[in-house]
């Protein structure tokens, strides 16, 4: 009896970083959250899959070059910028900065910051203020 030959087992390599030719650019989207005594940076593929993520409360220049290593380590090299940011005087902007100066291209900035449609309720009741 012949001994049982069974299939013969390849081995699969696993790569976390996306196939492209020389030169192309790989998208992310960078959601960035900066509220007054933190900020937060989510990096995401084009479709909601792989996930990096950082937050620090001190500097979004920290948070986002943390983030912007770990980018290249997979192989984002761009990034769509949403930023969701709260209200008042102060900058809107803290994290698409940072991470232009580490190298990766910042394709688009988008603001996704919720804005009220209604507001709050007028004074006055429901004949009105001069009745």
């Amino acid at each position: 009896m012949t001994p049982h030959k069974g299939k013969e087992k390849k081995e699969q390599v696993i790569s976390l970083s996306p196939q492209v030719a020389e030169g192309e650019n790989v998208f992310g989207v960078c959601y960035t959250f900066a509220c007054f005594s933190d900020n937060f940076v989510h990096v995401t593929d084009i479709f909601g899959k792989e996930t990096i993520y950082g937050s620090l409360p001190y500097a979004a220049t920290l948070a986002a070059q943390g983030v912007a290593l770990r980018c290249k380590e997979l192989g984002i090299t761009a990034l769509h910028v949403k930023l969701w940011a709260t209200g008042g005087n102060r900058t809107k902007t803290p994290g698409p900065g940072a991470q232009a100066h580490s190298g990766v291209e910042v394709g688009r900035i988008e603001d996704v910051t919720p804005n009220p449609s209604d507001g709050t309720r007028e004074k006055g009741g429901h004949r009105g203020h001069y009745l």
